[in-house]
């Protein structure tokens, strides 16, 4: 079945997952609000505009696993599904995203509702929009790069870190040309999210969109452009870079490291022609955390397909957010012999990545804790760290010194698993007695009964005699840990017990074995 981004809207409030602003909004008050919401924020009225804006719609895992239709845990697994096995966009002829189309001197940027950001924003900054453009060679491009408006029919567009529309400008740079995009806001999920992977050159991602929806994606032929658009986005540009190369300053702008950009160069777009509906929604993706959620599961998508060729078996990954859904990846393995190394070259070949950790599938990789005791007992630096230098870097990484063009990278991998020099039984974990068998909310609150004192039978001779030899013959048949006692005699007090466990003592009758168990003493 078909869905729009008007389909996911309608979820969000099925769900209680959209609030509705109707009081007047000032435009640049949207995106200090929608922080303060945990959920998204429809604006109904915008001050000074005709059109509504939404925001905050992927800035949580509960609205990505809707959009997504699947419980969180198995996006990444939805998304493997759609990579291999795309499904081709279709052409159509009617697009509801064409109910009105400006063109010529009617294209007014400014009639949109194009909030900023930050304090320190160049300019109002479109930063939902999914990109489509086209190549002789390498066929049909989607992508997701934020313009900053410069004029009512004039923008810039970031592409100033490598990527394919970027190859695609260069080659009709060098040709002298223009490069024709179409630019659809308020597109479902299902787009952002394929647009968003990075894919290889030649591959068009909106087939991945099809594969998602289970059906081919409906696309619209363009109307100023031979470059077709998303038939039921909200809003579509279409526009053309200008062949004028990364020669416009632009910024600065928040970016998903959490941290301000600068100003850089970047080439421009003269937009041709505004589509949209009669009633369009204008969507504003908040920065940084709707950018950086909705990267996570391509990441992990990524790093299951990675550990998979390279023979590792994974049990959990996590793309964090600490590492902003970009830089850090945990994963968790059934490891033999070699594993943990082959899963870091593997994991740190994806893209952006630079740092990994790789942990025993023992480990809860969700819960930081767990993984820092992890690397803390079983990390040997000299053995168990890996840096490769000079890797891809992402130009936005704080910590690499300013440099002219593409910089590199230094990329890290904690192998955090079981040595395997290192017997597994240093590794035993502390299970309390009775844990997760009784709980504390039944011990709260006043006493109703008082608790019998000790039988005095504790102090009878015989009786003990009698549960001593009992336990005796419990041990030569198998060794037992003072707990498993305890539990083969359920119905004697735990003082009974641990004196008749230290009168065999006593009488040098029982000793411990390797592991602490009692056993009875003289056995080989």
């Amino acid at each position: 079945m078909a869905v729009s981004f008007r389909d996911f809207l309608k979820k969000c409030r099925e769900h209680d997952e959209l609030v509705e602003i109707s009081k007047p909004v000032d435009l640049r008050n949207i995106a200090a609000l929608v922080p303060q919401s945990e959920k998204a924020l429809l604006f109904t009225q915008v001050k000074g505009y005709s059109m509504p804006v939404v925001s905050g719609l992927l800035q949580s895992r509960n609205r990505l696993s809707l959009a997504m239709g699947v419980p969180y845990g198995r996006i990444e697994e939805k998304l493997r599904g759609a990579m291999e096995h795309p499904v081709k966009p279709k052409l159509v002829k009617r697009a509801p995203v064409k109910e009105i189309i400006h063109t010529k001197n009617q294209v007014d940027l400014y009639r949109l509702p194009v909030p900023i950001f930050s304090t320190m924003d160049g300019g109002p900054m479109i930063t939902g929009a999914v990109v489509i453009a086209e190549d002789p060679e390498y066929g049909m491009n989607a992508g997701m790069y934020r313009l900053m408006l410069k004029e009512k029919n004039l923008t810039g567009i970031d592409i100033v870190t490598p990527n394919n529309l970027r190859r695609y400008a260069e080659r009709a740079l060098q040709a002298k040309k223009p490069l024709p995009v179409s630019i659809a806001i308020g597109t479902h999920p299902y787009e952002m999210v394929a647009a968003t992977f990075k894919a290889a050159l030649g591959t068009n991602e909106l087939a991945y969109a099809g594969g998602l929806r289970g059906e081919p994606l409906a696309l619209a032929p363009g109307e100023t452009i031979p470059v077709p658009c998303i038939a039921d986005a909200e809003i579509v540009l279409e526009g053309e870079i200008l062949p004028e190369g990364w020669s416009q300053p632009e910024g600065p702008f928040c970016e998903f490291n959490r941290l301000m950009g600068g100003v850089h160069y970047n080439p421009r777009v003269r937009i041709k022609a505004v589509l949209q509906r009669r009633d369009p929604v204008y969507y504003a993706l908040h920065m940084p955390w709707e950018n950086i959620w909705m990267s996570a599961p391509i990441y992990e998508a990524a790093a299951w397909r990675v550990l998979h060729e390279a023979g590792v078996s994974a049990t959990a990954v996590n793309v964090t957010p600490g590492g902003c859904c970009h830089w850090h990846i945990v994963a968790a393995i059934k490891k033999q012999p070699g594993d943990g190394k082959n899963a870091i070259a593997a994991l740190l070949s994806i893209a952006d990545i630079k740092h990994v950790v790789v942990t025993d599938d023992d480990i809860d990789i969700f819960d930081p804790v767990e993984v820092e005791w992890a690397i803390a007992t079983r990390v040997q630096a000299d053995r168990d760290v890996v840096i490769i230098s000079n890797a891809r870097s992402k130009p936005l990484d704080p910590s690499l010194p300013p440099a002219i063009g593409i910089p590199t990278t230094a990329k890290m991998g904690i192998d955090a698993t079981i040595p395997e020099n290192v017997p597994r039984e240093r590794y035993k974990r502390i299970v309390y007695f009775n844990e997760k068998k009784v709980q504390l909310k039944d011990y709260l609150g006043s006493a109703t009964k008082t608790i019998p004192a000790g039988r005095k039978a504790d102090a009878a001779e015989g009786s003990l005699e009698e549960l001593a030899e009992k336990i005796l013959k419990t041990l030569a048949k198998s060794h037992r840990f003072f707990a498993e006692i305890l539990e083969l005699f359920p119905g004697e007090g735990y003082g009974r017990i641990a004196r008749a466990i230290g009168r065999l003592n006593q009488k040098d009758k029982i000793a411990q074995d390797g592991e602490g168990k009692y056993q009875v003493k003289g056995e080989v």
